[in-house]
């Protein structure tokens, strides 16, 4: 608590950092207790969906510098058979968050680096291009918004012209806060929206949406204009409290709406908080590629969510364990 109250930071948030906060780096390098994970929102989520999915399932694009984080991040991928296609940097070195954890509680301080320099150039490469004309479902880490909105629009608009799947989650609250415009310029494109209850709020504030009713905001975001007819879903988890989906119609004008009660963990088997949100999209969009339900999605996200937070940062245990329907 006093070390974040240093860089007045709060127990359960994420930020970027800021010229004030790079010493931290440094300092928490030097500690005893210091574990080093293979991070990145989006990153989390891609080893984790491959972690459910098939062999060879799962492919992950980002930026990284040529440095021994990005060969550490290579190697972890590889251990759950993710395949990466880096942007790779001379000069730039890899990204970096520091998760900062006191109790059940996490605050994260997200250095950018290299992850900040990704450009739509990567993805018009033939090589990788390939990956994205087979691929049937798209996921974006909110993150993404700050740094390349030309990428995600390329991929957006691919996605709606060909009926796939599209997924976006907004990831922090400064996204929709501070990066409102192209977060807009993004939904069109989306299928599936997923944000937990601070992100929610956050959007509903700088969208002058009154209500403060998860469900309300929910409708809001689920009815706004999409580039195609196909329904949009907008999934809000909530922590303990029950996970709420909101699917709009374009066809019939109509909502459905759901909410499920999150399955019960012992507190005691809770080992690290940070990466539920991102293990809960892997579970989820994971199932939407195994062509369940969205209820049974749902569960299945819990479940991953369950089943990360038992580790130590954002991953899973080997040998693996497999989803069971309750």
């Amino acid at each position: 608590a006093e070390y974040l109250k240093k860089y007045n930071l709060k127990d359960n948030d994420a930020i970027l950092a800021e010229p004030n906060h790079m010493a931290i780096y440094d300092e928490i390098m030097q500690k005893e207790d210091l574990i080093l994970v293979a991070g990145g929102a989006a990153q989390n989520t891609a080893r984790g969906a491959q972690y459910i999915l098939p062999e060879n399932s799962v492919v992950y694009f980002g930026s990284v510098g040529k440095d021994v984080y990005s060969q550490k991040l290579e190697v972890a991928n590889s251990q759950y058979g993710l395949l990466t296609k880096y942007q790779y940097h001379e000069e730039i070195p890899t990204g970096k968050c520091a998760a900062l954890i006191t109790g059940h509680n996490r605050s994260l301080v997200t250095d950018l680096a290299a992850a900040n320099h990704f450009t739509p150039q990567h993805l018009d490469l033939p090589e990788n291009w390939k990956f994205v004309e087979n691929a049937t479902h798209y996921y974006i880490g909110g993150f993404h918004l700050t740094v390349s909105v030309d990428a995600i629009v390329k991929l957006g608009k691919h996605a709606a012209e060909n009926g796939k799947v599209f997924t976006l989650n907004l990831s922090a609250p400064f996204i929709p806060q501070f990066f409102k415009d192209a977060l807009d310029s993004s939904v069109p494109y989306c299928d599936f929206i997923i944000a937990n209850e601070s992100e929610a709020a956050a959007y509903a504030e700088s969208h002058d949406i009154a209500s403060k009713d998860v469900v309300e905001i929910a409708k809001a975001l689920a009815k706004l204009p999409k580039a195609n007819d196909s329904p949009r879903t907008v999934v809000f988890t909530q922590g303990t409290e029950p996970t709420v989906t909101v699917t709009y119609n374009f066809k019939t004008s109509e909502y459905e709406i759901h909410e499920y009660p999150v399955h019960v963990l012992d507190s005691a088997k809770i080992v690290d908080t940070n990466g539920a949100g991102d293990a809960f999209a892997a579970g989820f969009v994971a199932s939407l590629v195994q062509g369940k339900s969205i209820a049974e999605s749902v569960d299945v996200g819990q479940w991953a969510a369950s089943v990360s937070i038992q580790q130590v940062g954002p991953s899973f245990p080997f040998p693996k364990v497999t989803y069971e329907k309750k």
